[in-house]
């Protein structure tokens, strides 16, 4: 093989690679579950800011106007002060336990986890009324359906009735004619009999 030969095959297997790793990231990018992992993503975005503005805006303040003006997350214990530096001296950091930090995590979490729980309870019960709505819809639905049938059912039963009493009239009528048509026949046979006779006689 020629070396024209092999870089056109090598130009040729690299454009094949390249279309179908963006053909695998198209179906990728457009499956079901990424657009709803994706519509999740900013709704809890969203979400969370609602939280984080409920907890800053609404909860922190009357916290603090009950604990006197200091915040949880500035809640702590000093285990050392901090002193400055002087001439025999050098400067000390404070050290401190900064638990308000830890309870407003609490805080913040509890609020979070009551917030999902109350959006989870309203979701499933506009869910259960809507799955209501449907099940009472199909079942109506079902109900018209059965109903219209057994009149229908029932329509089709008379009308098969009537067709048979109608038959059964026109037999009976028909059986009346062909009897009365024959015994008519035996009166004139009867009737020729006695003139034959008569005739016969004189």
């Amino acid at each position: 093989m020629s070396k024209r030969n092999k870089l056109k095959e090598a130009h040729e297997k690299i454009k094949k690679n390249n279309h179908s790793f963006w053909s695998d990231f198209k179906k990728f990018i457009t499956k079901g579950n990424v657009l709803d992992m994706a519509v999740a993503v900013v709704i809890a975005t969203a979400f969370n800011a609602i939280v984080n503005g409920l907890v800053k805006n609404i909860i922190t303040p009357f916290v603090t106007y009950f604990t006197s003006g200091v915040s949880i997350d500035e809640w702590e214990y000093v285990l050392r002060e901090a002193a400055d530096a002087t001439e025999t001296t050098a400067a000390v950091t404070k050290i401190s336990i900064q638990y308000g930090l830890w309870l407003q995590s609490i805080v913040d979490f509890l609020i979070i986890a009551f917030s999902v729980f109350v959006a989870v309870r309203i979701i499933k019960g506009m869910e259960k009324r809507l799955n209501y709505r449907e099940e009472k819809a199909k079942a109506e639905a079902e109900a018209k359906a059965a109903e219209e049938a057994r009149i229908a059912e029932e329509k089709a039963k008379a009308e098969a009735e009537a067709k048979a009493a109608v038959i059964a009239a026109e037999a009976e009528a028909k059986a009346k004619t062909e009897a009365d048509f024959y015994k008519n026949i035996k009166e004139q046979s009867k009737l020729l009999r006695d003139i034959k006779k008569l005739l016969s006689e004189k």
